[in-house]
């Protein structure tokens, strides 16, 4: 699986550190850094939503708040 978070500069403003710093942190602690890849890009076009993760290629706006609640229902259960 990968995870690609925009850290472009509007993205970089709506959280995107503290939503890639999340990311880093779930997947090491469930353990699934063979399974998913996590990266970073500069601007998605949809800077208006949020910040921008794609995970192999869907959209979805995340914010710090609830990027725990994504992870779990976007990435863990599809795993």
């Amino acid at each position: 699986m990968k995870i690609i978070v925009c850290i472009g500069s509007s993205c970089h403003i709506k959280g995107s550190r503290q939503v890639v710093e999340q990311l880093q942190y779930l997947i090491s602690e469930n353990k699934l850094g063979d399974k998913v890849e996590l990266g970073g890009t500069f601007c998605m076009g949809k800077c208006q939503q949020g910040v921008c993760v794609t995970v192999d290629g869907n959209f979805y706006s995340v914010t710090p708040d609830d990027v725990n609640e994504f992870f779990e229902k976007e990435v863990k259960a599809k795993l």
